[in-house]
């Protein structure tokens, strides 16, 4: 347990630093450990590039300019060790030979996560016969266990594990989770007889759930293991981090593309065992490459956890409820004393906000019976910690308006899917797999981010007066905005289906509209495009369908996402999560528009 000593005032301090609101305030605060991936959760970013990968990167970044070493230097300056807890030697450990192996860890990962994700309602639909609605909700909520399980993992690597421990102990959970997935879609038993039809979908979910485990509880840390084999103090080591980050959303690209097109295919045309054998091959041959590697890998320290922090705060804060704050702030408890003055300059100075926070940091005048005992961290805070709670707390409305975001490009991975499923998917002999159009929208962020960097930046920012063209708040608003209007072009799509339905005499037939799969290309264009501006809603999702089938069923309809959707009204709820959009795009402005006002006051 951390100890504070009151009377001497001094504690560990902590280095910590993030920008926010172009100011320098606050912490070295791994937001993976909280889970906040708030730019990687979407079906195509997570992935990608994790917000692991982004704080290891951005807490790496020297605060002030960096020494020359000696070139005769054997050992890395950065505190790193190998795998017997010796300080690491330059020549024989880290760098590109390490992150080879890393690479290959993290592509067969990101593999294997998309050949589920990007087809999975279509397993379920097709070969569970589960309905299409609970096929858009399970699959919503296999998205959201994916990305809420990096808490664990971050957590144990931040905490107790390390990075290189917590992928060593739930690769194997992953492996195991599709090992399950592939034999259940694989032996016949299961696919020609209806008396294993609850045990198949127990067998199912169980491995998919482990999947989702094993694959969120690494997503913190591949990326970031990789970048600790660089020494941030060399010079000569700094520049291939960058390039280690560029190398790792190419692969992690490739790994996508791969698994939307040819496995995909596979799964719809050869047959789902071959389709998730695949990938599950490649991640067994990961694991023994990867421990091979363990001799020339680095090895950080283990830190304090940032969300212990934060709970910290939350517990003092509620023990002292009954104590009234002093009236001069300057009582409250921050060391004053530190060994650099760099660290000194990461103090946050008290706010007026959130004042009951505050009395985490009341030092309380020591009795007869504490005098000589050190002071729990639990029971007293330092303002620095408190104000960045704060600042979290702040940050809240931002981060709630992505909820909506997220669950309209869910709809990317479960409704659009089924919407290209009753469409014609036929473009001359081939058959395209409704599940690969959304390569489209993976295309498109590799051919507008250098356009929006080269052209648009440069362009837009005579006129803005920002540096990046559009400040953050105005790039986030445009995403909401394009995602808003990707679900009224796919809202308009589905009623120019159901007309066509109609006009075919179709509407009682569970068949493919005679219009083209292609129609929602556009759509998929525009996620992507959102995506780039904006980059935990898929449990949201999950309640929307949940309650859409409540809803739109309890007089005896057939609800607006029937199996047959000829027979519903898709479009009904394309245009309710339209408006939803534009709401939640409403609510962004003003508590954004708010923020900047309370802040230049």
């Amino acid at each position: 347990m951390d100890y504070l000593c009151p009377q001497s005032l001094k504690c560990v301090t902590r280095k910590r630093a993030i920008v926010y609101d172009n100011k320098l305030v606050v912490f070295k605060l791994s937001a993976h450990s909280l889970c906040l991936n708030l730019l990687s959760f979407s079906p195509f970013c997570a992935p990608s590039l994790s917000p692991a990968a982004m704080d290891a990167t951005d807490e790496e970044r020297p605060l002030l300019p960096l020494q020359s070493q000696d070139v005769g230097s054997e050992y890395t300056r950065d505190g790193s060790v190998d795998i017997n807890k010796e300080p690491a030697l330059k020549h024989s450990t880290g760098n590109w030979r390490a992150c080879f192996l890393i690479l290959g860890v993290e592509f067969c990962e990101n593999m294997t996560y998309f050949v589920i994700s990007r087809n999975l309602v279509t397993f379920l639909t097709t070969v569970l016969h589960e309905s299409k609605v609970d096929a858009a909700r399970n699959v919503s909520a296999w998205v959201g266990a994916c990305f809420l399980t990096p808490v664990v993992g971050a957590f144990l690597a931040d905490t107790y594990w390390g990075r290189y421990w917590t992928i060593v102990v739930f690769l194997p959970v992953y492996i195991t989770g599709m090992l399950i997935v592939t034999v259940s879609a694989s032996l016949p038993m299961f696919s020609t007889s209806s008396e294993h039809g609850n045990v198949h979908r127990s067998v199912v979910y169980l491995g998919l759930y482990l999947a989702a485990l094993g694959s969120g509880a690494m997503k913190p840390c591949t990326s970031s293991f990789g970048a600790d084999q660089f020494d941030s103090t060399d010079l000569e080591e700094l520049p291939k981090k960058a390039s280690f980050f560029s190398w790792s959303f190419y692969m992690t690209t490739v790994s996508t593309l791969l698994s939307s097109t040819v496995l995909v295919w596979l799964q719809d045309n050869v047959g789902w065992g071959v389709g998730c054998a695949i990938p599950t091959v490649f991640m067994i041959i990961s694991f023994p490459v990867f421990i091979a590697g363990s001799r020339v890998y680095r090895f950080r320290n283990l830190g304090f956890s940032p969300l212990k922090s934060l709970c910290q705060v939350i517990v003092a804060a509620v023990r002292k409820c009954h104590l009234q704050l002093p009236e001069n702030k300057s009582l409250l408890y921050e060391p004053s004393n530190s060994s650099s003055t760099t660290e000194a300059s990461h103090k946050i100075q008290p706010t007026n906000q959130f004042r009951f926070l505050d009395k985490a940091a009341i030092v309380l005048p020591p009795s007869d019976e504490t005098c000589n005992k050190p002071m729990s961290s639990w029971s007293l805070c330092t303002v620095t910690q408190v104000e960045e709670l704060k600042i979290l707390l702040r940050m809240f409305p931002t981060w709630a308006s992505f909820v909506i975001f997220f669950a309209v490009n869910g709809q990317m991975s479960s409704t659009f899917i089924e919407q290209g499923m009753a469409m014609d998917n036929h473009v001359g002999s081939f058959a395209i797999p409704p599940a690969s159009l959304t390569i489209i929208a993976v295309l498109s962020v590799l051919v507008l981010v250098p356009v929006y960097e080269i052209i648009s930046v440069p362009l837009v920012k005579h006129f803005t007066g920002q540096d990046k063209g559009f400040s953050h708040a105005q790039r986030i608003g445009i995403g909401l905005s394009l995602s808003m209007i990707m679900m009224v072009y796919a809202a308009l799509l589905e009623m120019k289906r159901l007309a066509i339905v109609q006009s075919s005499g179709l509407a009682d037939h569970n068949v493919a509209a005679p219009m083209s799969i292609l129609w929602q290309t556009p759509a998929y264009f525009l996620q992507g495009v959102s995506e780039i501006f904006s980059c935990i809603g898929a449990y949201f999702n999950t309640f929307v369908l949940g309650a859409v089938a409540v809803i739109t069923t309890s007089s005896g309809a057939p609800g607006w996402i029937p199996d047959n959707l000829n027979e519903g009204h898709l479009d009904y709820f394309f245009w309710m999560m339209a408006t939803l959009s534009l709401l939640n795009l409403a609510m962004f402005v003003y508590s954004s528009t708010r923020h900047r006002e309370n802040t230049a006051s």
